[in-house]
């Protein structure tokens, strides 16, 4: 019996998942005693009750709770009564204040304890409860953390007796061991749930921080999910041997999560820069504040034109001629901000041309400034007023740090809305990342964290970033994460500078990067296959992004899978 307490409580510190433990130890004291049925509570949170935890009567054929799934429907014992004091006349409740075992032959002639209700219950179910044991589960620190009750004793007959009093020390041995092992477990659990809790609320956070990629730390989570997953059940071909453990699991969700915690020190402006001018705000406005200057500029100018004898039809048409001509260059400029086209060498051209106008300023750049504007511009050789100025400028004061604001080299971006300075901050986010995670001090069992969430930028040729690994360097979870960083971009409906596309328009995309060897053609082949996109897009695409497709449009060449299969 010795070593048999010793092996279970071996069992019990290795046990982490808190159901199990529960029906480990309510069963194996049951198999004590061959007790025909047992319920285990344990303390609620605020202390004011006992919940039932798992509850077994094989008589009645009843099992409810722990591993079940099967909800007890029963509430709390009371552990106070409804004025405060202990509540001691329930025997699981009176054992919890005694912090000792109770060992009771008959609850039908108890007369210390209210059994009406196991009266009732036996009234309604033809059941007759007799022998009662029932002993506290108490914690290092002296804390009953819970309460074990094992129901009529039965000798090797089959008959119900009273519990025997000799093997009452094994039950309390149990009870204690129990109780360690339990504690840990809620402990591990409670931890869990606090660093599950952290990682949501960063991620909701970088989430939060632009409100135009709200969800994407949250929904490429689930797609590398679901293709990992796609790969676990996969019986033939190369992911056949390919499996995950409860710890890999949870590794891969922790990765997942933090896939772009490096985004918290990215800018804001850059993470949201939906045009070429926009920083804090879209400047394009100042723009057309200068424009409005050289249109007033030539009002003036045709009316002085008038005033100084010139034919009055003759000054309106070049006034009209000039009004148009900067109506169509505003119009030009403002293209060209948003980014939606690639720049041609002709349109820098004609951003030059446009830009040299000149316009006269006649305020001080000085005033109304931060201190730190202040100082900034102290160290800047800013012309004083009156002063002309070109109408699209790269002025020294567009310099900031190692970012260039100045107009007309934004305007003269060649595709989308970043500067190269800009592209490598967003760029940087996953060195960020990298950095970050490689200073946390994750256990063994999570030290592919960093690898995982730091690959969904790499690409299968060497050509990505942070560190230009190949396919035969990156593991199949954190090639998972690379093709769900991309399908969520893809179809995302809340970016500032591109439209939402559709599945085929994004699978088009995605097997074009797989024929360049961007992608893993493996796992975007059971991608593909395994409809998870599908199933993603159920349940977070728009109605109308979710168009026809037929798969087999969008597979790696045979030859293409064939080259890579046996470099899993």
């Amino acid at each position: 019996m010795v070593r048999r307490l010793v092996e279970l409580g071996i069992a019990l510190s290795a046990e982490r998942d808190t159901d199990r433990l529960l029906e480990m130890i309510l069963l194996e004291a049951k198999s004590i005693y061959n007790a025909d049925g047992g319920t285990l509570y344990l303390t609620t949170e605020d202390e004011s009750g006992l919940a039932f935890k798992i509850m077994h009567n094989d008589t009645l054929d009843i099992v409810l709770g722990g591993t079940t799934g099967q909800d007890i429907p029963f509430p709390p014992v009371a552990l106070l009564t409804d004025d405060g004091r202990p509540n001691i006349n329930n025997v699981a409740s009176s054992v919890w204040h005694r912090r000792r075992a109770i060992n009771i032959p008959d609850a039908y002639e108890a007369e210390d304890f209210d059994f009406s209700g196991t009266k009732a219950f036996d009234r309604k179910t033809g059941y007759r409860s007799k022998s009662f044991l029932t002993a506290p589960l108490t914690n290092a620190a002296d804390e009953v953390i819970g309460v074990l009750q094992l129901i009529n004793a039965r000798d090797p007959s089959g008959e119900i007796v009273e519990f025997d009093t000799q093997r009452q020390p094994m039950i309390e041995a149990l009870t204690s061991q129990a109780a360690v092992a339990l504690e840990n477990s809620m402990l591990i659990n409670q931890q869990r749930r606090l660093w599950d809790s952290l990682i949501e609320m960063l991620a909701a956070a970088i989430d939060d921080k632009s409100p135009y990629t709200g969800g994407h730390c949250q929904r490429v989570p689930e797609i590398t999910k679901l293709l990992v997953k796609a790969a676990t059940e996969e019986t033939a071909g190369p992911f056949a041997e390919f499996n995950l453990t409860e710890d890999e699991w949870y590794e891969l969700h922790v990765a997942a999560w933090l896939h772009d915690c490096g985004k918290v020190t990215t800018p804001e402006y850059v993470v949201d820069k939906a045009s070429k001018l926009e920083t804090i705000y879209n400047r394009i406005g100042e723009i057309r504040t200068r424009f409005e200057v050289l249109r007033r500029d030539a009002e003036i100018a045709c009316l002085k034109a008038q005033l100084s004898g010139q034919a009055t039809e003759e000054a309106e048409a070049a006034f009209q001629e000039t009004c148009a001509r900067l109506q169509q260059e505003f119009a030009f400029v403002a293209a060209a901000n948003i980014g939606g086209e690639a720049v041609e060498d002709s349109d820098i051209d004609r951003l030059a041309e446009i830009g040299a106008q000149t316009w006269v300023r006649h305020f001080s750049k000085t005033l109304g400034l931060s201190p730190a504007e202040e100082a900034r511009f102290k160290t800047l050789d800013i012309p004083p007023p009156p002063h002309v100025e070109p109408l699209l400028g790269d002025l020294p004061e567009h310099r900031l740090g190692k970012y260039n604001l100045g107009e007309l080299y934004n305007l003269g971006i060649r595709r989308g809305t970043l500067t190269a300075e800009e592209r490598e901050t967003i760029n940087d986010h996953i060195v960020v990342t990298l950095r970050m995670l490689e200073q946390l001090p994750f256990p063994k069992n999570m030290r592919r964290v960093p690898e995982y969430a730091g690959g969904h930028h790499e690409k299968m040729d060497g050509t990505g970033y942070p560190r230009g690994l190949t396919k035969d360097q990156m593991s199949i979870p954190a090639r998972a994460m690379a093709i769900a960083d991309i399908f969520e971009a893809l179809t995302a409906a809340d970016r500032p500078y591109k439209k939402a596309k559709t599945i085929s328009e994004s699978l088009g995309i995605m097997s074009g990067m797989c024929r360049n060897a961007h992608i893993d053609p493996l796992l975007f082949d059971l991608f593909l296959r395994s409809n998870v996109w599908k199933d993603y897009a159920d349940q977070y695409l728009e109605p109308h992004q979710i168009d026809a497709v037929d798969v087999a449009d969008f597979l790696p060449p045979a030859h293409l899978l064939a080259e890579v299969s046996g470099r899993l």
